[in-house]
This record gives structure tokens, C-alpha cells and sequence, in this order.
């Protein structure tokens, strides 16, 4: 049962930031003893984020039951703790393929299946499941107002308001004020358009959240207030703030979660206790010191693409009162700069991703991370190239590689045709279609005692997410523990090789998993937490 919707819109341009609004919003009420679930709304007629280039939307986050969602549902768990689920986003893509199927098995025999009603109906189906009672709903709608996709999502929310109104559906409209050189000052005109195009679908805010870049004057909120209708209460400014984390504060301080329980008729509360995020925000300050990591990646001109893991990093460097520095190195760069590039390297990361480009790149920086013993992390992908580089170098297998890439006869790093889950037995082959068929969301990892990952974590057994359909071949397992490279973690009976060390290297370890996405502001990842402190220890 949900006691009130929260629904999210955005206007005037895309990127303005509603996923961080979301989750700070849901930060807010959760601290305040309500309980919350997020969702996220995307237009787009892909059923799921798993097939996008992370050029055009960033990295794919990955839930703990194993679905491909956008980066937004990853700003959810870092900002509420809160563990999202395969339901928690629903695209066009979704709803249409649910739509289709129903139609051919025959639900709508002797009915026209039109946008309306059978679209919108589905649409709010989607939105309401939950297996829990939730007190708030807060649902994002992806994209920007007047999107012509989107329109279906509109007219459901418009259903919803038109049924029940407030305090049970309440509308949050996150918009833009430009600033103009030219005249000195912000414009509100676009944000009265942007209202105006909401009203024309049938929705009328019930509170403004005004983005800026500079900051917004009383009487430009005033202005806002009287042109759109919405009370100067509830049209609240978010100016840029260096750090994200110090959202949820400000935003309590300008009054959101106030005049969200007062729409939704709430009693007055006691003062919301944010003191955790007090306590982030205070160490974020306090850094005084700088650890400078070399990523070896190939989406580098945006960094959405890597989201999760900048943020992980930014933790671990939390722990530390460390200021994380990036510095980006081209995976594709010739090989004699790259080594150049690499000199004065700190630590060295080599991410997770796909496909060919910039693979030699990332094998040759991991070989050079255990040469010159510099820190070294690989993950997913990363891990994969770093048994590769292992495997060239110490096993003298010059011909090693990944079926991902090449056919040759020391395929290091092959298909991964079959792994257990709770369900059953998961199959796969090379015929196998694209989308969602990985080995995706959580999996046990026993640790071997005594090894780098079981004084990292701290325990033998761990979970851990996973997005890969390649795995380490262990029939090199023998060959490479004999050449000292340990195999610290496994899954499924010791079968799937899940974390490699290499012994006579302070810090050199690679994992088949994605552990950024479990680490949290308030709670760094010990990965990550052991990698930054590692690098300060080598910072040059």
C-alpha cells in the first residue's frame, strides 16, 4: 500500500540533476521515520539501460537482484541506504514488450489496445507495485516536459492527480534559471514556460525546485511564485554546490521536506536528524590530504560513464581525509605513451567496460602496475586484462587472451555458459541475445584466509554484484597459482574465480566484481578504503 506519490518532472533543459533531488528528497523523509521508495521513469523504448552506450547515458548500475538500470537508481542507494530492485525502474521499452505480450496472449480479445486506457493503466500498475507498505513514493520521470515520449507518463500522473489530488499525489517540478551575462541577471521566463507546458498536460506543480547557477534572488523567487502559481513557500532555490552530498542539508535548511509533509498533511515533526550527513559533509572539508589515481579507461570524455566508481573512490578518500585526483589515461593511447603517462602513477585502476578498443592498453598498464609495483586495481573487465597481462608475462603465454576479443589457443578469459542461482540453473551461448543475459546482481564470494581480499574485507564471505558474461578459465588456475598469483576469492563450490592476487606485490588485485556499487558516503567500500590508503603511501 502507498500512502502518497511523490512525482518528480523536469523542465527548461535535461541534466539538471533530478536523480540527486530524488534521492536527497528520499534521504530527507526516511530520516524523518517515513518510510520511502524511489522509482525511476525513463521514456526511452529500450527495455532496459543494459544495451546503451555509456557515452549517451552514463555507466549502467546494476540492482542487487540483477537488473541494468539507470546511473540515477545508484544516486538512490548512496543517498538513502535504501536497496533498489528490478521493479524500481520502468522504461517505454518495458511497458510496451509487458503491453505485446498480454496482446498476443490474448488479455484484450475483442478490444482496440490504444495509448489510452491500456498504456496509462499499465504505467500506473508498474509504478504502485510493492511487496512493502511505503508512506512515500517518489517516482522520477526521466527526460525533460514536452518530450514526445514521455506523454504517456504525463497523462498517468495526470489520472492519478485528477483521481485523488492532494495530499495523496503531489507534484515537484524541477526547473532552471538561467543567468545572462549580458544583463546581469537571472531569467525566470523559462521556468514560467516550462510550468506553463506541465499545466497544458493537465499537471499543475505544487512545488518548484529552482536550479541556478548563481544565486537567486528573492525577488526573482517572488516572480517565479506569481507567474506559475505555485506558493513563494514551495518555489525553493538549489544553487550548484561544489559537493552533492551537501544537497540533503540545504535542502532541509530551504524548508523541502517541511512543505512535502505539510502537502501530504503530515503533523508537524520534530527536527529531521541529518547528523550523518553532518558527519560527511564535515569530512569532505576537513581533507587535507590528496591521492592521485591513474584510471586507464576508454569513456573518458564523460565521466557519468564511471559514476559509481568516481564516487567509490571519493569515499575511500573519505576515510582517509583525502581529496581523490583523477588522473585520465587514455586506454588507447601508443604504447610509448602510455608507459610515459604511467611514470609518475600512484596508484593505477583499470575499470570495468567491453569490447576491443583499448584492451592492449589495459593489459600493458597492468603489467606495469606489477612491475613497478605501484597499486593496482582491476575490476570486472579489468581483472580479466590483469590475469591476461599475468599470464603473458609469467606463464610466458604470449598468445593469451579473452574469446571476448579473439580466438587463440590460451583463451585465459572465456564465455561464461552456465552459473547457479537461486532459481536454477542460468545457460547461455554465443547465439544468446544481448540484453540482460550476463551473470547480473548479487553472488556469494568465499575468500581465502590469510590473502590481501580477507584482511581487506575482514571476513570469509562476502557478496558482491556482478555485470560480465566472460569468466576466468580455471583450467590455468594450477599454472597460474603455481607462478604465485593467488586465487583469493571463488563462488559456486570453488568453481568461478572471483578475486586474483599477485603475491609479491604489496597491492595488486583484481575482482570479476563491481564493488563501487555497494559503497556508500557514509560507509566506504574496504576496497576501495585499502586501495586509497595504498596510494597515499606511494603518492610521488
Amino acid at each position: 500500500m502507498i500512502g502518497h506519490y511523490i512525482f518528480i518532472t523536469g523542465g527548461v533543459v535535461s541534466s539538471l540533476g533530478k536523480g540527486i533531488a530524488a534521492a536527497s528528497l528520499g534521504s530527507l523523509l526516511k530520516a524523518a521515520g517515513y518510510r520511502v521508495k524511489l522509482k525511476k521513469i525513463d521514456p526511452y523504448l529500450n527495455v532496459d539501460s543494459g544495451t546503451m552506450s555509456p557515452f549517451q547515458h552514463g555507466e549502467v548500475f546494476v540492482t542487487e537482484d540483477g537488473k541494468e538500470t539507470d546511473l540515477d537508481l545508484g544516486h538512490y542507494e548512496r543517498f538513502t541506504g535504501l536497496s533498489m530492485q528490478r521493479g524500481d525502474q520502468i522504461t517505454a521499452g518495458s511497458i510496451y514488450q509487458k503491453l505485446l505480450k498480454r496482446e498476443r496472449d490474448g488479455d484484450f480479445l475483442g478490444k482496440t489496445v490504444q495509448v489510452i486506457p491500456q498504456v496509462t493503466d499499465l504505467i500506473r500498475e508498474e509504478m504502485a507495485k510493492s511487496s512493502e507498505a511505503i508512506d512515500f513514493l517518489i517516482v522520477e520521470i526521466g527526460g525533460t516536459v514536452g518530450d514526445m515520449e514521455g506523454l504517456p507518463f504525463y497523462e498517468s500522473i495526470r489520472q492519478l492527480k485528477h483521481r485523488w489530488g492532494l495530499p495523496k499525489v503531489i507534484s515537484l517540478h524541477l526547473t532552471f534559471l538561467p543567468y545572462l551575462k549580458a544583463v546581469g541577471e537571472l531569467k525566470t521566463k523559462p521556468t514560467q514556460h516550462s510550468v506553463r507546458a506541465l499545466g497544458n498536460l493537465g499537471i499543475q506543480p505544487d512545488l518548484l525546485l529552482c536550479r541556478a547557477e548563481e544565486k537567486i534572488p528573492e525577488e526573482s523567487l517572488e516572480k517565479v511564485a506569481h507567474f506559475t502559481g505555485v506558493d513563494r513557500s514551495c518555489v525553493i532555490p538549489l544553487e550548484d554546490q561544489k559537493e552533492i552530498y551537501s544537497i540533503p542539508l540545504l535542502l532541509e535548511k530551504r524548508g523541502l521536506a517541511k512543505e512535502i509533509l505539510k502537502k501530504a498533511g503530515k503533523r508537524e515533526q520534530t527536527p529531521i536528524d541529518l547528523s550523518f550527513w553532518e558527519r560527511v559533509v564535515l569530512q569532505q572539508k576537513e581533507r587535507n590530504k590528496r591521492a592521485k589515481i591513474s584510471l586507464i579507461g576508454k569513456y573518458n570524455d564523460l565521466e557519468d560513464s564511471y559514476a559509481s566508481l568516481l564516487e567509490a573512490l571519493d569515499h575511500g578518500g573519505l576515510a582517509h581525509q583525502a581529496h581523490i585526483e583523477i588522473d585520465w589515461v587514455d586506454a588507447e593511447m601508443a604504447p610509448k605513451d602510455l608507459e610515459k603517462k604511467l611514470q609518475n602513477s600512484s596508484a593505477i585502476l583499470i575499470p570495468g567496460g567491453f569490447g576491443t578498443r583499448g584492451v592492449e592498453g589495459k593489459i600493458k598498464a597492468a603489467s606495469y602496475a606489477r612491475l613497478h609495483h605501484i597499486p593496482f586495481l582491476g575490476i570486472c573487465y579489468g581483472m580479466q586484462l590483469a590475469a591476461i597481462s599475468l599470464a603473458r608475462d609469467l606463464l610466458h603465454l604470449p598468445l593469451a587472451h579473452t574469446s571476448e576479443v579473439k580466438k587463440t589457443k590460451d583463451l585465459i578469459i572465456g564465455l561464461l555458459t552456465e552459473w547457479q542461482k537461486e532459481s536454477g540453473a542460468e545457460k547461455r551461448d554465443q547465439k544468446s541475445p544481448y540484453g540482460g543475459t550476463m551473470r547480473l546482481g548479487s553472488y556469494p564470494c568465499r575468500l581465502k584466509k590469510g590473502t590481501l581480499a580477507h584482511r581487506i574485507y575482514g571476513k570469509m564471505d562476502i557478496s558482491e554484484r556482478h555485470r560480465h558474461r566472460y569468466e576466468f578459465n580455471s583450467n590455468y588456475r594450477a599454472a597460474f597459482e603455481k607462478a604465485g598469483v593467488v586465487i583469493s576469492g571463488t563462488c559456486q563450490k570453488g568453481d568461478l574465480v572471483e578475486i586474483i592476487e599477485y603475491g609479491a606485490h604489496p597491492f595488486f588485485i583484481g575482482v570479476q566484481f563491481h564493488p563501487e556499487f555497494l559503497s556508500r558516503p557514509f560507509a566506504p567500500h574496504p576496497l576501495f578504503s585499502a586501495f586509497i590508503a595504498e596510494a597515499l603511501k606511494s603518492q610521488k
